[in-house]
């Protein structure tokens, strides 16, 4: 989204998986009672494949060494260079600590939630503890008078002063399903560490959130300064190329900032009711969507697991989220755009241009070749990883831009280290062969990204690894997965 730039019939045909890679490597797959909903995929077999076992023979003790050399990198690495992950004190509630984007100086809740969501896949409770202090401490907005309160707000410098008051619903859902996989990974505590209570929490301010209006200035917490954006931008790679061409065309840098008078702002929930949507943000004049804040994986088990009010909305908004990818992505390219409205048509941008395959829909094949992972639910999502993967392998597997038009005409000449991971993650709904292998290939022979770029892309490399060994899974705790193997033994 702009962000990156400037600022962030239930249930549908089952579409059974081939047990053909599983019993390539030696495993017997038992004979597993179908429920309703259940889908065909991992939650219901309880086996998730590793596609880097399955197409280019490496080992799971490879893989893990993989893994784990990139979490210490980018977690526990050197300061300058390498690590996105830093330790700033502690508090009442034990240690914080921030994920930042290294080339914008700031902390989002997009980071901030995937940084959450690795430490408790890989069972690194210190980190996932940490982060969520930073963020309660810092981000959650708790003046009365601002209409976010009970968000968070998505961006902060690194010293815990805002850059935004607002939020944006891609860091809260990471929040939610985090939250929910280390209550059954480590169990619940107290306060802040009743993992359950808080994600049910937020997750009932994602539907639930009422409609409040105000006019900014606003603070993140009563007694806080009211934030008031600058008049200069927040230095950016992007603000120092921008300079660049100012300067070459002999135009000022920044450009003049005209000060409108404030006007009211009204916050709601994080959904549109009447479209069972995730929308683009809360403020209720933006309307729309962004295909890649739709997550039908996490859906699914929040219609499970979440509040009981919530969980038919849940579920029909995981079915919601498959026929918006199959949708509003390019019919040639597979590629999705950064902003749709309800209808399921690409929107124009803030800039009034055409919307575009940008930054944040790099993520968007990852999300529903995971909802193929894990559910396994609709063919679509196999049709449409063969389409990206083909595209893109045609721009050249090693060379494709990062920013396209939907029909597939380049707007940029990077080749993205963060966009190439996640395209190797559809594999899993992509027709096995040499295209699918390529993209593969790619991630494992990638190093992990590092210097100025290595925010985004390194989140993202690390948790494509995880999906593609298969260390990225439904964390459901003991108890759970007594029940379901009872169930499975019926």
């Amino acid at each position: 989204m702009f962000r990156r730039l400037s600022r962030n019939t239930l249930p549908m045909m089952m579409m059974a998986v081939s047990a053909a890679p599983v019993a390539a490597m030696g495993q017997a797959a038992p004979e597993i009672r179908r429920f309703p909903g259940d889908g065909d995929g991992a939650f219901r077999t309880h086996r998730y494949r590793d596609l880097f076992a399955e197409q280019l023979g490496r080992s799971p003790a490879e893989s893990r060494a993989k893994i784990d050399r990139a979490f210490r990198q980018l977690f526990h690495g050197d300061g300058q260079e390498q690590s996105v992950y830093f330790e700033t004190g502690a508090n009442a509630d034990g240690p914080l600590a921030y994920i930042t984007d290294w080339a914008n100086n700031d902390a989002r809740t997009e980071g901030m939630s995937y940084g959450m969501m690795i430490a408790v896949q890989l069972d690194k409770k210190r980190e996932f503890d940490a982060l969520w202090n930073w963020a309660n401490t810092h981000m959650l907005v708790t003046d009365p008078k601002n209409p976010s309160v009970g968000y968070f707000a998505w961006s902060f410098s690194t010293d815990g002063t805002p850059r935004s008051v607002s939020a944006a619903p891609d860091g809260e859902e990471y929040f939610v399903m985090s939250l929910y996989f280390a209550a059954r990974r480590w169990g619940n505590g107290k306060g802040l560490y009743d993992y359950q209570a808080q994600a049910d929490r937020i997750l009932r301010g994602i539907r639930h959130h009422p409609l409040l209006s105000g006019t900014p200035p606003f603070r993140i917490h009563p007694g806080d300064a009211p934030f008031v954006q600058p008049d200069t931008p927040w230095p950016s790679p992007n603000n120092r190329a921008e300079a660049a061409e100012a300067e070459k065309a002999g135009k000022p840098w920044p450009p003049d900032h005209v000060r409108r008078e404030p006007r009211a702002v009204t916050v709601g929930p994080m959904v549109d009711e009447a479209h069972t949507m995730i929308r683009f943000v809360p403020e209720t004049e933006l309307v729309g969507t962004d295909a890649s804040y739709h997550l039908p994986a996490f859906y699914e088990l929040w219609s499970r697991w979440g509040p009981a009010e919530d969980r038919a909305f849940w579920a029909k908004a995981a079915d919601v989220s498959r026929t918006l990818f199959a949708t509003v992505t390019g019919p040639k390219t597979g590629l999705s755009p950064d902003r749709s409205g309800f209808d399921m048509r690409p929107v124009a941008g803030f800039d009034g241009k055409p919307s575009q395959f940008g930054y944040d829909s790099w993520r968007t094949v990852s999300n529903w070749s995971v909802d193929y992972s894990w559910w396994a639910k609709d063919p679509r999502e196999r049709v449409l990883s063969d389409r990206v993967q083909s595209f893109l392998s045609a721009q050249g597997i090693t060379t494709f831009a990062d920013r396209y038009t939907l029909d597939g005409r380049p707007l940029s000449t990077r080749h993205s280290p963060g966009m190439a991971a996640a395209a190797a993650v559809g594999g899993f709904a992509a027709t096995p062969g040499p295209v699918s292998k390529a993209f593969l290939r790619q991630l494992w022979d990638m190093p992990v990204p590092s210097g100025e770029q290595r925010y985004f892309d390194g989140m993202v490399y690390l948790m494509s690894l995880m999906h593609c060994s298969g260390r990225f899974r439904i964390i459901e705790g003991p108890a759970a997965a007594v029940s379901r193997t009872r169930r499975a033994a019926l």
